[in-house]
């Protein structure tokens, strides 16, 4: 009886320290010290939430840089055991999962490639990510847009290769990851730019 009456209150116990007394104080400790980040790193225009900063977007205009392809698929509406593509679903994360050897990833790289006009591309312009939502380009992905942005605002190639410049956030801590774009706050710098 006494190992019992121990393990249930050693249950109860380790509920309300793990299962809400650390939760919340990991909750209060990431609202005081980093609100923005705790809250999921929200843009917002006009105080309209219009992104993440953590998941990519589908942009298609051409006055925007666009994101690494997303392979993330939803269900399709007329037939749910069918899936349908939906770049930068968050509800359905992942990758294409096609091997190297893949025909089907050779023929989506290429036809990727030839989109943007053929030749070599960056890496990551034309092959998608492994969570779909990666909200981030290599500087030359970004890079290798800038004509194509330029001569759709009207602006010039050189202003708009350095807000590229000016965007590239280094390595974490100065040795961790790759430099790197932020396509959405990239996007918004562009929109703030005068034509």
């Amino acid at each position: 009886m006494s190992q019992l009456r121990a393990a249930v209150v050693l249950t109860v116990l380790f509920t309300l320290l793990t299962g809400i007394a650390y939760p919340l104080a990991i909750t209060a400790i990431g609202q005081a010290v980093f609100p923005f980040q705790a809250n999921g790193s929200l843009a917002k225009r006009g105080g309209q939430v219009i992104g993440s900063e953590l998941i990519g977007q589908n942009f298609k205009d051409d006055r925007y840089f666009h994101g690494r392809p997303s392979a993330t698929t939803a269900a399709d509406p007329s037939d749910p055991a069918k899936s349908v593509d939906a770049p930068y679903n968050a509800a359905n994360s992942a990758g294409s999962n096609l091997a190297p050897s893949s025909k089907a990833l050779l023929a989506a790289v290429e036809a990727r490639a030839k989109a943007l006009g053929g030749g070599a591309q960056p890496a990551d312009l034309v092959t998608a990510s492994a969570s779909g939502l990666d909200p981030h380009l290599s500087p030359a992905g970004a890079m290798a847009q800038v004509a194509r942005v330029a001569r759709a605002r009207g602006l010039p190639e050189g202003e708009i290769g350095a807000l590229v410049d000016r965007h590239i956030e280094g390595r974490a801590l100065g040795v961790l990851g790759q430099p790197r774009v932020n396509v959405l706050a990239l996007n918004l710098a562009l929109d703030a730019l005068k034509p």
